[in-house]
């Protein structure tokens, strides 16, 4: 561990027995000790994230490292436990890291690169990803059904979850609490409750809702507790232990606390900023950690991509300015009757804080309630002039299954934007991957109408939402957490500026092609304009087409192309179920036999930003060399 710039040789190996439930001065200066120190070097590794420039989350496992440092001696004292630290808030992947090295399965060294490219360190944890990682957690919330599994096959054993008051507000572990309740499962959760997630504090915007109080009605035993108490920690966990059946313990306490500017606030859930974690080390001693910080660099992509502009932007933000321009439109009258913005505690993400500062009274703050939320969207877009607008994570879209067909069923309207879709600036990895959104589009032929939609740039994006706003059906937008460039026509002006009109279910020849096609939407579009301009410097004429509406055919495009010599499909959906999946078919149903291929997500992430598109081999390289394939 010598490489890493805080001594984690310092680590205090001790054991702890629940049957004593009191902390001896000598247990209790160790544990004191770790806390200390495992949360210095969680601040410090990080931070490296941020000044990386691929963000991470600070707060989660800075907070818990109490009820760590206590599991870690527990387990090491007896055999009685199932010696896994389950986390149901799969961001604080910290706490996994950090503990993989202190256990021996990882060096030290690797965490100064945190959610960096190729690491395997990914922000949310991976079995079988990275040395000494035990589980792969999912996103939020998703963990505690899986535990109660996990205690079925150790009976006599005691099974841990850390929970949060966050992943406490999904649905599934309502359901999870009413299963272990009723089979006595030993499953002990230890919540972390500051009070915060992404977008705001909880009791403000779930006003009389109670984790305690909540667990208490599925009947669990519940104990709280200040968190930051180590003796009354300690003493509700052996109470716990020794309690049969499940048990959940609140802990009470600020966001990030002790650290100064992050205390108490929402934006300790994120990473914390280069600027107080230098402030926070320098005041710990850390000189070595401080100068390390200092140092770090972040990569660039220096790419530079033909046919676009050196304007970006993120899509995922324009749609919220999209939403307020044609809101605005309307009387305050007609956008409370007409309109109902709901929110999953991802405001910020999706650009639905943008309709927030606009028009608050048409905006719900709720929480991570994505199923119930959505359904709350399609309830009040049932009546026809109404919409029901919803946003959310893109990798989310495939828990909403069910509510999008009862919507359906409904004749509901409803226009969804889901972000951060792709693979693109992606560093949570596999688990955060926008992948199967065209699971959106579950319907029969003849049910109510859903279109998805994929805009490739700012420009496209708002003459989208202009044109759809107020088509009735289901709307589903998408877009990536990444920025995009503004793409350009042949003579280099805005090719979605000026007079265009976006026109739904209609294709786009971006660039005319004798040698065949290359057919792309959203982020890969700019990339593959890039790699059509250069076969095409090279001589290889291929054309470029945007599919911005992703489920509906448009016949006279689909001829075109399917009469030329070769059709390439490049996205960064999942091969198995994106848009390619079903082009090739609609070719063949009308006898269009061209050279067909295409290349989309295909495997785990690698981490980093940009860098997952060469890792999936979708950016121009790749798309260029299956060109050259498929034409022989």
């Amino acid at each position: 561990m010598s490489n890493f710039p805080i001594d984690l040789g310092a680590y205090q190996r001790i054991t702890l027995d629940p049957s004593v439930p009191t902390l001896t001065d000598e247990q209790r200066t160790a544990l004191k000790a770790n806390i200390q120190l495992c949360r210095d070097a969680i601040v410090f590794f990080t931070s490296t994230g941020a000044a990386r420039g691929v963000g991470g989350h600070t707060g989660g496992p800075y907070d818990t490292v109490p009820e760590v440092m206590i599991m870690d001696a527990l387990f090491r004292g007896s055999e009685s436990f199932v010696p896994t630290f389950f986390d149901e808030a799969g961001h604080r992947v910290a706490t996994q890291y950090l503990m993989s090295v202190l256990n021996g399965d990882m060096e030290a060294e690797r965490l100064t690169q945190y959610r960096a490219a190729h690491s395997h360190l990914p922000g949310h944890p991976e079995l079988g990803f990275t040395p000494g990682v035990k589980f792969s957690s999912g996103r939020l919330g998703h963990l505690w059904p899986y535990v109660n599994g996990v205690a079925m096959a150790n009976p006599g054993k005691t099974v841990f979850c850390l929970g949060s008051d966050g992943s406490q507000q999904e649905g599934d572990d309502a359901e999870a609490a009413r299963l272990a309740v009723a089979q006595g499962l030993n499953v002990k959760l230890i919540i972390d409750d500051n009070d915060v997630t992404i977008a705001g504090h909880p009791s403000k915007y779930l006003k009389g809702c109670s984790t305690a109080k909540t667990l208490e009605g599925h009947g669990l035993t519940v104990l709280e507790g200040d968190g930051e108490d180590l003796d009354s920690l300690y003493a509700n966990i052996c109470k716990a232990i020794n309690t049969d059946g499940p048990v959940a313990i609140i802990n009470h306490r600020p966001m990030c606390p002790g650290i100064t500017g992050l205390e108490g606030s929402t934006h300790g859930h994120d990473v914390i900023s280069v600027k107080l974690a230098l402030e926070y080390l320098e005041t710990r001693g850390h000189q070595a950690a401080v100068d390390f910080l200092k140092a770090v660099v972040a990569p660039k992509n220096e790419y530079k991509f033909l046919g676009s502009s050196d304007k970006w932007d993120a899509n995922r933000n324009v749609f919220g300015d999209a939403v307020v321009a044609v809101m605005s439109g309307m009387s305050q009258e007609e956008r409370i009757e007409k309109v109902r913005v709901i929110d999953s505690d991802l405001e910020g993400s999706c650009g639905l804080h943008k309709i927030h500062s606009a028009f608050p009274e048409s905006f719900i703050s709720s929480g991570i309630m994505e199923r119930g939320n959505f359904s709350a969207a399609a309830g009040f877009g049932m009546e026809a002039g109404k919409q029901g607008i919803f946003g959310t994570f893109s990798a989310f879209l495939e828990m909403l299954m069910s509510e999008i067909t009862m919507a359906r069923l409904n004749n509901s309207n409803v226009l969804s934007h889901f972000s951060h879709s792709g693979i693109d600036d992606m560093a949570d990895n596999t688990c955060h991957f926008g992948l199967n959104n065209m699971f959106a589009d579950n319907g029969l032929s003849d049910g109510y109408a859903t279109n998805l939609y994929f805009p490739a740039d700012p420009n496209q994006m708002k003459a989208c939402v202009s044109s759809i706003f107020f088509d009735p059906g289901l709307r589903f937008v998408f877009s990536t957490r990444s920025k995009v460039p503004l793409i350009l026509d042949e003579n280099g002006n805005e090719f979605f500026g000026g007079d265009y009109k976006f026109v739904s279910g209609k294709d786009e020849v971006i660039r005319e092609g004798t040698q065949g096609y290359v057919i792309a939407f959203g982020e890969s579009l700019y990339r593959a304009l890039d790699a059509v301009e250069r076969l095409k410097q090279e001589g290889i004429d291929v054309g470029l087409i945007n599919k911005p509406t992703l489920t509906t055919i448009d016949e006279d495009m689909l001829q075109k192309v399917g009469t030329s010599p070769m059709v390439l499909i490049v996205e960064s959906f999942n091969r198995k179920t994106g848009l390619g999946s079903r082009y090739g078919s609609w070719l063949l149903e009308r006898g269009l036999t061209p050279k067909f291929a295409h290349i989309a997500t295909h495997k785990e992430g690698c981490g980093g930003l940009w860098e997952q598109f060469p890792h999936q081999g979708i950016d121009p390289v790749g798309i260029m060399a299956k060109v050259k394939e498929l034409l022989g």
